[in-house]
Parts: C-alpha cells; sequence; structure tokens
C-alpha cells in the first residue's frame, strides 16, 4: 500500500505488537500482579425466616421420638407416730410385726400418701375370743401409692374425716396412739406391712408380713426406704392365704 503523501509503501503494524508483547507480558509477572478480588463466599441459608420462606423447623432432641417426661418424684414416708419419745424392738412376738411404744394420746401419722382402706372405730376386743379378728381395737390400714399396706392398730382415737376411701398425705395425722384391743394396757402403736390382699377381714395378713424394724430405722433418721419391694416378693412367694396358719392373742 502507498503512502498518498510520500509514496512510500506503508509498513505494516504486526511487528511493533510483536515487539510490545514481551513487555506486556513482563508486566504480569508474579511479583507485580495486582492482588486478586476476593472470591464471593456462599453462606447457606440463615434460620430467618423470609416472606416466601419460613424458617427451618429446630430439629427434636432425640430423633427417635418425642423426649420422655420426667421422673415423677419418689414417695415420701415419715415415721408414724409423731413424738419425742418413742422406742421400738425389731421382733415381735409370732408374726413380723412392730410395737412402737409412745405416750398415749401421741399423733399417729400416715406413713405415705395413698388411700384409707380400713378403719375400726369400735373396740371389739373380747379376751373370751375369738383371738385375732378384733385384737387390734380401733385401727386403720391404709394402702400406699407404692402398693404397701401400712396398718396401726390400739389407738385412742381416729381422727375426725379418716374413713374408708379417703385421700391421705404423708404426715397427715390418722388418730392417737392408745392401748385398745389387745394392748395389754400399754400405751403403743402395733405397725404392720403387708400386701393389700382382699383388703377386708384379712387379719391374719395385714398385721404384718415382712419386719418392718429396718424400714422404721430409715424413716426416724429422715430416710425414705421402700418397703414395697419386699412386701410384693412376699406376696409372689405367698399370695394371699385364705386363712390364718395361727391364731394368737398378739396384735
Amino acid at each position: 500500500m502507498l503512502s498518498r503523501s510520500t509514496g512510500r509503501r506503508a509498513r505494516p503494524a504486526y511487528p511493533v505488537l510483536l515487539l510490545l508483547a514481551p513487555a506486556l507480558l513482563a508486566g504480569c509477572a508474579p511479583g507485580d500482579r495486582p492482588a486478586a478480588a476476593p472470591s464471593t463466599v456462599w453462606d447457606a441459608p440463615s434460620a430467618t425466616a423470609t416472606a416466601d420462606q419460613p424458617a427451618p423447623a429446630t430439629p427434636s432432641a432425640s430423633p427417635a421420638g418425642p423426649s420422655a417426661a420426667p421422673s415423677p418424684a419418689p414417695l415420701r414416708r415419715v415415721f408414724p407416730v409423731r413424738a419425742g419419745k418413742v422406742a421400738y424392738h425389731p421382733t415381735h412376738a409370732a408374726y413380723p410385726g412392730t410395737d412402737i411404744f409412745a405416750d398415749c394420746g401421741e399423733p399417729v401419722v400416715a406413713v405415705t400418701d395413698g388411700t384409707i382402706l380400713e378403719v375400726s372405730r369400735v373396740d371389739r376386743f373380747d379376751r373370751r375370743g375369738p383371738l385375732g379378728p378384733y385384737n387390734g381395737g380401733l385401727s386403720v390400714s391404709l394402702l400406699g401409692d407404692d402398693g404397701v399396706r401400712y396398718y396401726g392398730s390400739h389407738l385412742s382415737a381416729i381422727s375426725a374425716g379418716v374413713d374408708a376411701g379417703v385421700r391421705v398425705r404423708a404426715g397427715q395425722q390418722l388418730g392417737k396412739v392408745g392401748r385398745t384391743g389387745n394392748a395389754n394396757n400399754v400405751c403403743h402403736l402395733h405397725f404392720g406391712l403387708s400386701p393389700k390382699c382382699t383388703g377386708h377381714d384379712d387379719w391374719w395378713i395385714r398385721r404384718g408380713v415382712v419386719w418392718p424394724a429396718k424400714y422404721l430405722d430409715s424413716w426416724r433418721r429422715d430416710g425414705n426406704r421402700s418397703p414395697a419391694a419386699a412386701v410384693t416378693s412376699w406376696e409372689r412367694e405367698h399370695g394371699c392365704p385364705k386363712a390364718p396358719r395361727t391364731t394368737t392373742d398378739a396384735g
């Protein structure tokens, strides 16, 4: 191609570009390169709800199902006589039971929460007989919520409102220490532990089938030892005998 002003042929620009290329490349040496723009970091969706997408539900604590309900508090148990001066012996004549000696008139209380099972407000004991059914004089039996029947006899009085079917709480007064029945004129509470069985006229079971002393020891020290396992074990082994094995004048 001829130049209009000089008449010379114009040189193509390609050699110039080729000469410039090394210089351009030299300007991108690692030490001289501009810092690359920070890459965009993608965040997962937050739990915040938007107008068109609600927040995801919070997973439950246990994927296997709803969390278990809290365990109920254990039943409270208290010593059956509320008095400063009490005494008892770990053994008893003829069958498992305990005589708790205290002054007449001292409060007799419910050992634990439960339902009154039987109440005797009349002293029908007669030394001429029969031996057994009326030995306890005035008495109360409580079916605890633990399934144990707690029996107390020889009372001098039964508290008003304490009747069969009535709910009571641990420590609630049921009556007063006395010497009715075959108490031999000695103020004390006969105390027995047994299963419910028939719950009526089974005096040979009601008077006691499990030795109470170790439980009384615990309750007197504000412990909470339960006789439920021992009573259940006895019932599993013996059932509910339909008649007494022995008849004695013990309360």
